[in-house]
């Protein structure tokens, strides 16, 4: 983690464990009411994005644009190849906005069309589920908030692993604590959050893990059954990865700790000298080919 996401862990560490532990809310780092624009993955009528927008509301002007029906696991796709329907109403004095189009096109079009004024800040969530590891690639609710970034916004994507009983109005009441005390600057340019509550109620909580993003691979099964015509039909499914060692968002989550990791979008990998090298051949490789 560089020096400036490192800044970040160690603020939203002590906002978090604040939060969590009870120890009151947070003062905001910037005066005045905020800006607020919550979206999902989950569609408009999920409760996860329900609970939030409510305890976000004693923070300044919600406005909840978000996908019409479920569009989980779409990651960051767009919907650019046909007209998008939009559809307003009110609900508890906040301005709801349905969009027939894909998380990341929901936050974009809200953006640079449907608000007034673009937010201080963007949340996304409160996911049905975890969403830890390279999972997250996978995650239409990352892909909305790395969306946000794109656009020069704070963005934090909020998830909660799945239970019989979905504690959303606790991580809701942590996940406004955190935006009361980022405030408008809180998340530098270039970077987004990832946030994941265990499946437990609040109180039972161990505490918060500034966490990195475990790397391996998600597991996924494919059965095989005879279908109908002589085709063969394969039922996908998947496996939560447990714990690998300490440090990890699937780590902190498994172990019962409330995971805050810091990503960013630059996709370039550093890379080991001796590799490196390897890699600044290409650049003597004649660009007309043989």
């Amino acid at each position: 983690m560089n020096e400036r996401k490192g800044r970040v862990a160690a603020v939203l560490l002590a906002l978090v464990l604040a939060a969590a532990c009870d120890g009151g809310a947070p003062a905001p780092s910037a005066p005045g009411p905020l800006t607020i624009l919550v979206t999902n993955d989950d569609g408009v009528e999920a409760a996860g994005i329900a609970a939030l927008a409510e305890a976000l509301a004693p923070l300044g002007a919600v406005t909840v644009a978000a996908p019409d029906r479920g569009r989980s696991g779409a990651s960051h796709g767009v919907t650019s190849d046909r007209p998008i329907a939009v559809r307003e109403s009110e609900r508890a004095g906040q301005r709801w906005i349905a969009i027939d189009a894909l998380p990341a096109t929901c936050v974009r079009l809200a953006v640079e069309e449907l608000l007034a004024v673009k937010p201080d800040i963007v949340l996304s969530g409160i996911n049905h589920g975890e969403n830890l590891g390279t999972v997250t690639f996978y995650s239409a609710t990352v892909g909305a908030a790395r969306e946000a970034a794109f656009l020069g916004l704070p963005a934090v994507a909020v998830n909660l692993a799945s239970s019989k009983t979905m504690d959303f109005a606790g991580a809701a009441a942590v996940a406004a604590d955190i935006v009361r005390a980022l405030g408008r600057d809180g998340v530098p340019t270039g970077t987004f959050l990832n946030i994941n509550f265990p499946p437990l109620p609040r109180g039972a909580w161990r505490g918060v893990r500034v966490t990195r993003q475990d790397t391996r691979a998600p597991v996924d099964r494919f059965r095989r059954e005879p279908g109908p015509d002589g085709l063969t039909l394969y039922l996908p499914g998947w496996e939560h990865l447990e714990a690998a060692g300490p440090g990890t968002d699937i780590w902190a989550v498994r172990n019962g700790y409330v995971s805050v990791s810091v990503f960013g979008f630059d996709q370039t990998a550093a890379v080991p000298p001796g590799e490196r090298l390897a890699l600044e051949r290409l650049e003597r490789l004649p660009a007309s080919g043989r």
